[in-house]
């Protein structure tokens, strides 16, 4: 449910910052790359999580689809996507307003990927990273 609030608002940013040219709109995606690293920090600051299970769930607006799997994968996905708005942020704040909302965009569509086909190329991202042993696992002695 997270990848909806993702797309939402960081199309919302766009289309105010880049069509309307309203300017810092892009804070709006700054935004939601913070609050998907604080949901990794701390699972009480995973706002779009507690607005799902608070709000959305209960009414039955939306259905759960269950799956029981590693959340590891899909944490690291999370990350990425946030890691990619504060880059995008960066982007912004040195004047390539473009470049900027070309990062945007590439969370934009990876989370309707996610969405859609339930694919998440994040998660393809980690384990091909620990195909390789490129990711240290909690407990390694070696990490």
């Amino acid at each position: 449910m997270g990848q909806v609030f993702i797309m939402g608002l960081n199309v919302l940013a766009f289309a105010l910052g880049y069509v309307l040219q309203v300017r810092y709109a892009w804070v709006l995606s700054t935004i939601v790359g913070l609050i998907m690293l604080a949901g990794l920090a701390n699972p009480n600051l995973a706002l779009f999580k507690r607005f799902y299970l608070s709000a959305l769930k209960p009414r039955g607006i939306v259905k759960p689809n269950v799956v029981q799997e590693d959340a590891t994968p899909h944490q690291f996905a999370q990350g990425v996507g946030g890691a990619f708005l504060i880059l995008a942020t960066l982007t912004f704040l040195a004047g390539a307003v473009e470049a900027g909302w070309v990062l945007v965009w590439i969370v934009i569509l990876l989370a309707f990927v996610n969405f859609a086909f339930d694919f998440c190329v994040g998660c393809q991202m980690y384990f091909q990273l620990d195909r390789f042993h490129l990711i240290p696992h909690r407990g390694d002695a070696s990490a």
